[in-house]
């Protein structure tokens, strides 16, 4: 969490190992089963949207995580697949609009890597904004409670000398024993509670549009889609 918003944040619980496979259906039992499913989530008013893999420009739609464990669990942080010396931009897609953004590549190139990797793959889709204060919300956490994570860690990238938490500013969240979340993300809304901090939160982005989108979010909404691209 954000140490203001949430210095607390918390490492995730230990994960159940991923259940024995099933056999294979035949082929048109399982295209039925297929059918009803979709038939099923259509009728319950379900965004298809939060399963979709979101589309990347720039070849980033290649991009791949490292050995998946469990859903939304993995090894370690992927392989680099930016090139730090170019410029990407991304576009959180909301159930109140989207949030366009740049990001810091330059200064946090592990953490821009690590966060679009993640979207190219539907990491963050049909997740909540599980915490929401006037001046920040966060997401990014499968269990959807501020517990939760991709099984990894971020190492710490420090601003540059000049570098301000702005509202509109996006940063990854810490744990209680220093380390960065290698998922859970927040914005600011306002300036940083109590003055910019000392420590190191990754601040990987900056928002260049739909900052009023950002500052009307709450609980009840969630995440449909992280686009990325190269500019």
């Amino acid at each position: 969490m954000v140490a203001v918003p949430k210095r607390r944040a918390r490492p995730a619980p230990e994960q159940t190992a991923p259940a024995e496979q099933p056999a294979p259906m035949a082929l048109v039992p399982a295209v039925v089963v297929a059918a009803l499913l979709v038939a099923a989530a259509v009728g319950g008013g379900l965004s298809l949207d939060w399963s979709a893999r979101p589309a990347a420009q720039g070849g980033l739609g290649q991009c791949g995580t490292q050995t998946q464990l469990a859903p939304s669990l993995y090894t370690g942080p992927p392989p680099t697949c930016i090139d730090p010396h170019k410029t990407y931009g991304g576009t959180i897609v909301t159930t109140k609009g989207s949030i366009s953004f740049v990001f810091l590549t330059s200064s946090t190139p592990e953490t821009v890597n690590n966060f679009i990797v993640l979207a190219t793959n539907g990491y963050f889709n049909g997740m909540k904004f599980f915490d929401a204060k006037s001046w920040v919300i966060e997401s990014g956490d499968p269990f959807n409670n501020g517990r939760g994570g991709p099984g990894y860690t971020l190492p710490p990238e420090p601003p540059r000398s000049d570098d301000m938490w702005v509202p509109g500013s996006l940063g990854m969240a810490r744990f209680p024993d220093g380390s960065i979340s290698g998922s859970q993300f927040f914005i600011l809304r306002d300036s940083w509670s109590g003055g910019d901090p000392t420590d190191v939160y990754n601040h990987f982005a900056t928002i260049t549009l739909g900052f009023d989108v950002a500052s009307q979010l709450d609980q009840t909404d969630r995440i449909l889609q992280v686009k990325v691209r190269r500019t």
